[in-house]
């Protein structure tokens, strides 16, 4: 499993116009093959700033299933309007914890 995160700021005073537009965004993820969950946080100190975190399969199907198709398009079409700049995303995976 793959973790992608990121890091997503928002133009002041669009943040709930954002909000808005994952609602109908975040289904276009979730029918990707190797996709397995998704969520969105907001910041506390920083309204602006939100986390994306989405669970894939692997980095391939992050890659390959969404990013190089026309999903992922759909999906920047409805929120990347709001995007103060490009997002910063990176892929993680989980430190085992038993020896």
């Amino acid at each position: 499993m793959i973790l992608e995160v990121a890091l997503i700021d928002i133009r002041p005073g669009e943040e709930e116009a954002f909000a808005a537009a994952y609602r109908k965004a975040h289904p276009i993820v979730r029918g990707t093959p190797g996709f397995r969950s998704i969520r969105m946080t907001r910041g506390v100190e920083s309204p602006s700033r939100f986390v994306l975190l989405v669970e894939w399969d692997s980095v391939e199907a992050h890659l390959e299933n969404f990013r190089a198709s026309e999903r992922f398009n759909e999906w920047r079409g409805l929120i990347g309007q709001y995007f103060a700049g490009p997002p910063l995303v990176e892929h993680f995976t989980d430190v085992p914890t038993d020896a």
